[in-house]
C-alpha cells in the first residue's frame, strides 16, 4: 500500500461520528484547516442505516431531542442551523413521548410530549402527583438553564455565577434522581412512571445524577422527539457535505494507527495504517480514551495523570439491537406507539442488575418508525428495531461455538416478549431479520466490549463534575480533546452533537491564541 501524498492541518480529527463530523465543521467556520479520518468507508459511526430486502433500516436512533419545531427551535435545531445543516435534512415529528409497559403487569402508560399534557396524564394515572410534578419541572427547567450557560461559555464555567444564578442547580447536584424524587415527595407510581426513560442514559436511578436526568427529562417533553425521514444516515451525510462545502477535506477508508508526539503536549502529527503522516499540533478524537492512551499514542507521551483518569473510569453499557421487516402494516398488527419501553420490573435498580447477564437481560426500548413516518418501509409493511444493554462485557463470556445461538435467543426473547406484553403478534410476518451483538459494534466502530454509551455517568463521574473538570481533562494532555460518547456529555446524539460542537469551539480557541 502505497503512503498518500499530504501536507499539514491545523487539526485533524480522527473518526467521523456524530462528535468527530460536528467537531471538524467548528474548526473550518473558524477559519482553520481540518482533516477528517474515518476507518470505514462512510459517515456517520453508529448514526447510520442499511438495508435488508427492500427494507432500510436504522442503525440506532429512536429519536433525537432537544430538536424543536422551526418556530421553537431547541437547542440541537439551534446547532444544526448554526452548523448550516438543518435544511439538508426532512424532518419528521414523534408522535408521543413513550409507552411504559411492565412486565410484572404494575404499568401499562402512553405519556405525552408537552409539560402540561405530561401533568395531565401522569396526575389520570396517579391522582395526587400534580404538584410534585410541576415542581419536578420547574427545577428541570433550571438544570437546563444552567447547562446552557455552561456551553455558552465554552466550559469557562464561573462557579460564583452558577450559585447565583442556579442555586437549586448546585443543590441538586449531588443527589440522585430518585434522592430529589423522594425530596419532592412525588407518590411511588409516579417516580416509576418519570423514570421510564433511565436505559436512555444506562444508569440506574439509584446512582444517575439528577443533574443529568432531568436534563434529558425536559429537552424530550418540551420540545418533542424528531427523527430524520431518510434516518440518521440523512444527518452523517449532510454533515459530510457541509465539510466539503467549507474547504475540509475527509479521508474514509483511513484507519489511524499512531498519534505522534514529542512528550506530553507535544502533538505532532497523525500516521495511518499505510504509513501515511499527517503533520498537525491539535487532535479531536471521536473515539475512547482508552483507545487513543492505550493504543495510538507513543508510549513516552502517556502520562500516569493519563492513565489514572481513564482507567478509574466505568464502561457503560453494551449494545445489543434486534432489526424486523414485517410483511403487514403496523395497523394490521396491532402495534399503536413509536416508542415502547418494556421493562421487567420498574425498580431501576432491580432491572440494572438484570441486565448484566446474557441470560437474564429482558429489558428492550423497541421502536416502530411507522407509526412517527408510515412511508419508511413498502406500502403494507412495517419496521421494527428492539435495542438492550448489557451492564458488564457478560458477552466476552460466550464461547465461539455458542455466539450464534446465543444472539438468536436474545433475539428470540425479544419477540416473545414483546408479543406477550402488546398482544401483537409479530413473528409470522417477519420477512427480514437482522441481530447486531455487543460484538457486532466492537467489530464495526472500535468501541471496547461493544460499549455504545461511553464512560458510565455516575456518582463522582456524572454530568456536574464532568462540567467542572473541563479544564482539567484538556490539561491531561494539551491540543489533545475528545468528543462524542466518550467525551464530557457522553451518550446519546444530542449529547455527542453537543461535545463536538464545544471540542471543536475549544480546539479553534487554542489555535486563536497561537496564531496571537
Amino acid at each position: 500500500m502505497e503512503k498518500r501524498k499530504t501536507k499539514a492541518y491545523d487539526a485533524v480529527v480522527i473518526g467521523a461520528g456524530n462528535g468527530g463530523l460536528t467537531s471538524a465543521i467548528r474548526i473550518l467556520q473558524g477559519g482553520f484547516s481540518c482533516l477528517l479520518l474515518e476507518k470505514h468507508n462512510l459517515p456517520g459511526g453508529f448514526a447510520t442505516s442499511f438495508k435488508r430486502g427492500r427494507f432500510e433500516f436504522e442503525a440506532s436512533l429512536h429519536e433525537l431531542n432537544d430538536f424543536g419545531s422551526p418556530e421553537e427551535p431547541g437547542d440541537i435545531r439551534t446547532l444544526f442551523r448554526s452548523l448550516g445543516v438543518e435544511d439538508k435534512i426532512d424532518w419528521v415529528r414523534i408522535p408521543e413521548a413513550y409507552h411504559l409497559i411492565t412486565t410484572d403487569k404494575k404499568y401499562d402508560c402512553r405519556m405525552p410530549f408537552g409539560i402540561d399534557a405530561f401533568i395531565d396524564k401522569m396526575e389520570e394515572y396517579v391522582p395526587g402527583s400534580r404538584r410534585s410534578m410541576t415542581d419536578f419541572f420547574a427545577l428541570c427547567n433550571e438544570v437546563r438553564d444552567a447547562q446552557t450557560y455552561s456551553s455558552s461559555v465554552n466550559g469557562n464555567t464561573d462557579s460564583e455565577y452558577l450559585k447565583k444564578n442556579f442555586p437549586n442547580f448546585i443543590k441538586a447536584g449531588s443527589y440522585s434522581v430518585n434522592e430529589v424524587l423522594e425530596a419532592l415527595k412525588m407518590p411511588p407510581a409516579a417516580r416509576d412512571i418519570l423514570n421510564a426513560y433511565w436505559c436512555y442514559l444506562g444508569v440506574d436511578c439509584d446512582r444517575m445524577s439528577f443533574l443529568h436526568y432531568g436534563s434529558m427529562v425536559i429537552r424530550y417533553i418540551t420540545r418533542d422527539a424528531w427523527m430524520p425521514k431518510m434516518r440518521s444516515h440523512e444527518i452523517s451525510l449532510a454533515l459530510d457535505t457541509r465539510i466539503r462545502e467549507l474547504g475540509g477535506d475527509i479521508w474514509y477508508n483511513s484507519p489511524v494507527t499512531k498519534i505522534h508526539a514529542d512528550g506530553p503536549g507535544k502533538i505532532t502529527g497523525v500516521e495511518l495504517a499505510d504509513g501515511t503522516v499527517i503533520p498537525t499540533h491539535h487532535v479531536i478524537a471521536n473515539c475512547s480514551p482508552h483507545v487513543v492512551f492505550g493504543k495510538l499514542m507513543d508510549k513516552n507521551a502517556v502520562t500516569e495523570p493519563m492513565v489514572r483518569a481513564t482507567n478509574a473510569r466505568t464502561f457503560a453499557g453494551r449494545g445489543f439491537s434486534l432489526f424486523l421487516g414485517l410483511n403487514k402494516s403496523a395497523e394490521e398488527l396491532g402495534i399503536q406507539s413509536h416508542n415502547y419501553f418494556i421493562y421487567d420490573t420498574a425498580d431501576t435498580v432491580k432491572q440494572y442488575d438484570l441486565m448484566r447477564k446474557v441470560n437474564t437481560n429482558h429489558v428492550q426500548a423497541t421502536v416502530c418508525l411507522n407509526n412517527a413516518y408510515p412511508e419508511c418501509s413498502p406500502k403494507g409493511t412495517c419496521m421494527m428495531y428492539f435495542t438492550t444493554m448489557f451492564m458488564s462485557d457478560d458477552w466476552g463470556n460466550v464461547s465461539e461455538t455458542d455466539y450464534f445461538h446465543a444472539k438468536d435467543r436474545v433475539a428470540d426473547d425479544m419477540i416473545r416478549v414483546f408479543e406477550r406484553e402488546t398482544g401483537c403478534k409479530i413473528r409470522d410476518a417477519i420477512e427480514e431479520i437482522a441481530v447486531a451483538s455487543p460484538t457486532t459494534y466492537a467489530r464495526y466502530c472500535g468501541h471496547p466490549q461493544g460499549v455504545i454509551y461511553g464512560y458510565e455517568t455516575a456518582e463522582w463521574d456524572s454530568l456536574m463534575p464532568r462540567m467542572m473538570m473541563m479544564k482539567e481533562d484538556a490539561q491531561l494532555f494539551p491540543n489533545l480533546r475528545f468528543a462524542g460518547g466518550w467525551a464530557m456529555r457522553s451518550s446519546g446524539f444530542s449529547s455527542a452533537y453537543v461535545s463536538g460542537d464545544l471540542s471543536g469551539r475549544q480546539t479553534v480557541g487554542d489555535l486563536k491564541k497561537e496564531v496571537r
